[in-house]
C-alpha cells in the first residue's frame, strides 16, 4: 500500500505541475518574448519484488523551455534590418513630401517671381510691378530659407533621436549583463523565464543598433554590433556615446566609450535603428540640403549678375537683389597650425554640392570627397592672386598650415538658409539695359538690334556712346577704329560692352550706341532677368534651375520609393522569421486547452490512485482491529 500512495502521490505532484505549466503558458499566450514551455515527465525507478521491477510512479525531469537558437539568430538579425530600413523610409518620406507638395516646395513662389518679373519686362517704369517683383522675390527667398530650415531641423531631430536611442541601447545592454549573471549563477538551470527575458532585450537592442551573439560555455550570451563592435561580454557592457563631430560640433557622431576614451564608429558598423538615422543623414540629409543649396547659390549668384549688369530708374547700375551665405571651410579639432580659408563662389556652372576634405600633408593641398574619398581636382596657389580652385570655389588661405592639418569644405551646405532679399526699393530694380542701341533710319540691310550688354562694368564706367560702321557683311568699324570681322550671330564686341544683331547687315548701315538715360522705359535687362528661368547656368552650362530642381525633387521621391519597397520586402521576411518562431515557441491555445484536459483527468487519476490506496489501509487497520 505504500508503494501505491507513493505512486499515487508523485504522479499528483507532477501532473499538478504539468497544470501549473499549462497555465503559465496560457497566462503568457500574448507576453512579447514569451517562450512555451513544457514538462518533460519520467518513470521513477521501483524495487525488485520477486524478481520483477516495480515502478514507483513518475517524476518532473525537467521543464523544457521550447526555443531554437538558429531562428532565434534570423529573428534579432531581422530586427536589426526592419528597425534600420523602417528610420530610412520615415525620414526620407518626409524629405520627399517636403520638396514636393505645393504648400512646402519652391514651385509656386518660384512661378510667381517670375511672372513678376515679366510683368516688368512688360511695363519698365510701373511702380506696382517692380514691388511686386520684389514681394514675391522675398517670398522666393523665404521659401528657400524655410526649406533649408526644415532640412537643418530634420539634421537636429537625428541628433536628439541618436542621443536618446544610444541611452535606450546602454540600459539594454546593462540588463542584459545582469540577465547573464543571473544564470550564470544557477548554472545549467536557468528558469525559462529568465532566458525570455534576455532574449527579449536582445531582440529589442537588435533593432537600436543591430546585433550578433554569441553564446558562452557557462550560458551567457555575448552580443555584438553588426560591424562586431562588443557590447556585452558576459557580465561586462561596453557603452555606446555620442560625440561631436571634429568637424562640425553641433553635429553627432555615433562613438564606444573605452577605458582609453570613445572611439568613433564608421556608419556602416551599426544597423538598427541608429544605423538608419546616420544612413538617412549621410545618403538622404545632406545630398538633399547641399543641392538646395547649390541650386539656391546658382539662382542668386547669375540674378545679381544679370541684375548688376543694368541700370535703375536713377540711372545707376544695378546693386545686388539677393544675399547668400558664403562658403565655409571648417577646421578639424585637431588641427595644429593657423590656418583659416576664405571661400567664394568663382564658376557657377563648375559648382559641385558635394562637401569636401581639405589636407594638408607639410607642402600641398589635395582634396577629396568626403563622402567617397574620391579625388577633386585642385589648381591654384592658395593666395589672394592665385586662389585655389576647386568645386567651382576660389579659396583663399590665410596664417600657416601644419602638417596632417584638415578641413571640412561645405560648397553648398547650408547656403540657403542666408538668402535674402536685400534690394526694398522699387526704383532699385535694374529693369533697362545700360546701353541702347539703335538702327540708322538708311540703312539697306535686315540687321537690327537685338540686344546689348555691358561685359566689363570697369571699362564701360566712362562709355558715352560709340558708332558701328558696316564696310561690308563681313567688316564693320567702331568709332573709325578695324576693321574688325563679323559673322552671322556672333556679338560685336568692344570697350566693356557687346551688341547683337539679328539679321543681315549691309555695307554702310551704321549703328548707334549711347548710354540708357534715368526713367527709361527700356527692358532690356528685364527681359534678361526674366528668361533666367531658362538659362542653362549649372553642371557646365547643361542644366538650368528648373530642371535642377526638378531632379532634386525626383531623386528624393526615388529614394522615399525604394526605401518604402525595402521595408515591404523586409517585412515580408521578418513576418516570416516571426510564423517560425510562433511555430516553435508560440503558445497554441487549443493545444493547451488539449494538455490541460489530459493533465485534469491524469491529476483527477492519480488523486483516485491516493483515495484507494487510502481505502485499502483503512480496510486493513479495520480487519486488524477485529
Amino acid at each position: 500500500m505504500s508503494s501505491v500512495l507513493s505512486t499515487g502521490t508523485s504522479a499528483l505532484l507532477a501532473f499538478q505541475r504539468a497544470l501549473s505549466t499549462v497555465g503559465h503558458n496560457v497566462a503568457n499566450a500574448a507576453t512579447p518574448g514569451y517562450s512555451r514551455q513544457s514538462v518533460e515527465l519520467a518513470s521513477r525507478p521501483g524495487t525488485s519484488v520477486v524478481g520483477l521491477q516495480i515502478g514507483s510512479g513518475v517524476e518532473v525531469a525537467k521543464l523544457q523551455r521550447l526555443a531554437d537558437g538558429l531562428v532565434f539568430a534570423r529573428q534579432i538579425d531581422s530586427s536589426g534590418e526592419m528597425g534600420r530600413l523602417q528610420q530610412v523610409s520615415s525620414l526620407a518620406g518626409r524629405v520627399d513630401a517636403l520638396l514636393t507638395d505645393p504648400a512646402t516646395s519652391l514651385s509656386q513662389p518660384w512661378s510667381a517671381f517670375f511672372s513678376a518679373a515679366q510683368g516688368v519686362s512688360s511695363e519698365p517704369t510701373s511702380t506696382v510691378a517692380r514691388t511686386a517683383m520684389l514681394d514675391t522675390a522675398d517670398q522666393l527667398a523665404g521659401r528657400w530659407r524655410s526649406l533649408d530650415s526644415q532640412l537643418s531641423q530634420m539634421g537636429s531631430e537625428t541628433n536628439q533621436r541618436m542621443m536618446t536611442q544610444v541611452a535606450e541601447v546602454n540600459r539594454l545592454s546593462g540588463e542584459i549583463a545582469k540577465y547573464n549573471l543571473d544564470i550564470v549563477a544557477v548554472g545549467g538551470n536557468a528558469a525559462p523565464d529568465l532566458l525570455d527575458a534576455r532574449a527579449l532585450r536582445i531582440d529589442q537592442l537588435a533593432r537600436l543598433v543591430g546585433a550578433e551573439t554569441v553564446p558562452q560555455d557557462d550560458g551567457s550570451l555575448n552580443v555584438f554590433t553588426g560591424g562586431g563592435q562588443p557590447v556585452v561580454l558576459g557580465t561586462k557592457v561596453s557603452s555606446l556615446a555620442t560625440v561631436p563631430d571634429p568637424y562640425r560640433p553641433d553635429r553627432l557622431q555615433f562613438a564606444l566609450a573605452g577605458p582609453n576614451g570613445t572611439v568613433q564608429l564608421p556608419a556602416g558598423s551599426v544597423s538598427g535603428e541608429i544605423g538608419g538615422l546616420l544612413e538617412f543623414r549621410d545618403r538622404v540629409l545632406d545630398p538633399a540640403r547641399a543641392e538646395l543649396g547649390r541650386l539656391a547659390t546658382a539662382f542668386a549668384t547669375t540674378f545679381n549678375q544679370v541684375h548688376s549688369a543694368g541700370i535703375d530708374s536713377a540711372g545707376n547700375p544695378g546693386a545686388n537683389m539677393f544675399s547668400l551665405r558664403t562658403p565655409t571651410a571648417e577646421p578639424h579639432s585637431a588641427n595644429t597650425g593657423t590656418a583659416t580659408f576664405t571661400a567664394a563662389v568663382a564658376d557657377v556652372g563648375a559648382l559641385q554640392s558635394p562637401d569636401l576634405v581639405l589636407r594638408f600633408d607639410g607642402g600641398t593641398w589635395s582634396a577629396n570627397r568626403a563622402d567617397t574619398g574620391a579625388a577633386v581636382a585642385m589648381a591654384g596657389a592658395g593666395t589672394s592672386a592665385n586662389p585655389f580652385r576647386v568645386s567651382g570655389l576660389s579659396l583663399t588661405v590665410s596664417g600657416t598650415a601644419s602638417a596632417g592639418d584638415r578641413f571640412a569644405l561645405n560648397p553648398t551646405s547650408g547656403a540657403a538658409s542666408g538668402m535674402q532679399l536685400v534690394m526694398r526699393d522699387p526704383g532699385g530694380v535694374a529693369a533697362a539695359s545700360p546701353v541702347q542701341g539703335r538702327a540708322d533710319t538708311t540703312n539697306l540691310g535686315t540687321a537690327r538690334v537685338l540686344s546689348t550688354q555691358v561685359t566689363d562694368p570697369a571699362a564701360f564706367a566712362g562709355f558715352s556712346g560709340a558708332t558701328v560702321e558696316f564696310i561690308d557683311a563681313t567688316q564693320y568699324t567702331v568709332d573709325g577704329a578695324g576693321p574688325f570681322p563679323y559673322s552671322s550671330g556672333s556679338p560685336i564686341a568692344n570697350g566693356g560692352w557687346s551688341l547683337a544683331l539679328e539679321g543681315a547687315p549691309a555695307a554702310g548701315d551704321t549703328f548707334t550706341l549711347s548710354p540708357t538715360p534715368p526713367r527709361s522705359a527700356d527692358n532690356g535687362n528685364a527681359r534678361a532677368m526674366a528668361a533666367l528661368d531658362q538659362r542653362r547656368m549649372l553642371d557646365g552650362g547643361n542644366t538650368n534651375v528648373v530642371e535642377g530642381l526638378g531632379q532634386l525633387t525626383a531623386r528624393a521621391g526615388s529614394q522615399a520609393r525604394h526605401a518604402e519597397l525595402s521595408v515591404e520586402a523586409q517585412q515580408a521576411i521578418h513576418n516570416q522569421v516571426v510564423a517560425e518562431r510562433e511555430s516553435v515557441s508560440g503558445v497554441n491555445l487549443d493545444e493547451e486547452a488539449a494538455n490541460l484536459l489530459r493533465y485534469q483527468q491524469a491529476y483527477q487519476a492519480a488523486a483516485q490512485v491516493i483515495a484507494t490506496a487510502d481505502t485499502l489501509f483503512q480496510t486493513l487497520i479495520g480487519a486488524i482491529r477485529r
